[in-house]
């Protein structure tokens, strides 16, 4: 493949929110003719884009749930490449399963159809190391068992099952990246729905214990969210349809070890609260990373550094609030 995104109108799902608002930042650097979102806000939100929507990225606070709703913004503005970053947090998935599920089917569903009745030229489907549910060897590559324990996961797989499938029968353009667990700048900090380190970060800030669920042994394979922004764009011209391929720093930590990082970062000298395990947890992430090495040359952002760029921004974030 030799796909160009030069010049092409763009639209992101979900691009209001963590990774998705750096695609589009990355998007628009890129010379995209122009990105259009859509984005429901379960999630994203418009801050996230206030330096692309002052580049000229139109935002649509719509749901790509509705079918309705995805066909004029695609036709409307005649897009030529989706990504789909849309979906719902892991962690909703323990408070509403079915819908956490459904939202990554529908959303699968609309897009696959549209491209297949010609709307738009080529799909980039963002999966999720979830599927792969805890790992049975390590490093896990692509052709790890896909064995979900979250409904979200269940969906993410469905989901994925259905693009392979489009392209067989249809012969569509349309792949997947599988971004292992990503942090960084944006990422939710509030409520159920919060990833572990700005939560972490937040509580710290804010004179909270930090927590830690079970014994803090979950094996997490971490990458900072401006790589995997960079890292798709440069596989996007090369993957071949139907091709799958993990994105992963090859970072993994114990949770644990992770906790006592940031609290070294940010000076914490305090207790940790310890916690029940959390239901269903994976217990061991850990990518192989040879196939997309193998794709493209990166340096990824190491773990130390990441997370020193994401304690300054919340710092400088949570301070202006």
């Amino acid at each position: 493949m030799n796909r160009d995104i030069m010049g092409k109108a763009v639209l992101v799902t979900g691009g209001a929110g963590f990774i998705g608002s750096h695609l589009v930042d990355r998007l628009i650097d890129s010379g995209v003719e122009k990105v259009f979102i859509i984005d429901n806000m379960f999630l994203g939100n418009e801050k996230n884009l206030s330096n692309a929507l002052n580049k000229g990225a139109v935002l649509y606070k719509d749901d790509a749930e509705i079918y309705s709703t995805l066909e004029y913004i695609i036709k409307e503005n005649q897009i030529s490449i989706v990504f789909n970053c849309a979906t719902k947090a892991l962690n909703y998935s323990f408070v509403n399963p079915s819908n956490a599920y459904m939202t990554n089917v529908n959303i699968m569903v609309n897009l696959l159809e549209l491209q297949r009745k010609g709307l738009f030229k080529t799909l980039c489907h963002f999966s999720t190391s979830e599927v792969y549910g805890t790992a049975l060897y390590t490093p896990m590559d692509e052709k790890h068992p896909v064995d979900p324990t979250t409904t979200y996961a269940a969906g993410k797989a469905a989901a994925d099952i259905m693009l392979g499938s489009y392209v067989k029968m249809y012969d569509l353009d349309a792949f997947i990246v599988r971004p292992f667990n990503n942090y960084g700048p944006r990422q939710n900090y509030e409520g159920k729905l919060a990833g572990v380190i700005p939560i972490t970060i937040s509580k710290i800030l804010s004179g909270q214990m930090p927590e830690i669920h079970g014994k803090g042994l979950q094996k997490r394979d971490f990458i900072y969210v401006e790589d995997t922004a960079d890292a798709v764009l440069k596989l996007y011209p090369v993957l071949s349809p139907g091709d799958t391929v993990n994105i992963s720093a090859n970072g993994m930590i114990e949770i644990k070890d992770l906790i006592h990082k940031i609290t070294k970062i940010m000076n914490y000298e305090g207790q940790i609260l310890y916690k029940d395990r959390r239901v269903s947890d994976v217990d061991c992430h850990n990518a192989s990373n040879k196939k997309f090495l193998s794709i493209v040359p990166f340096d990824f952002t190491p773990l130390e550094e990441g997370l020193k760029k994401t304690v300054e921004w919340y710092n400088n974030h949570l301070q202006k609030r």
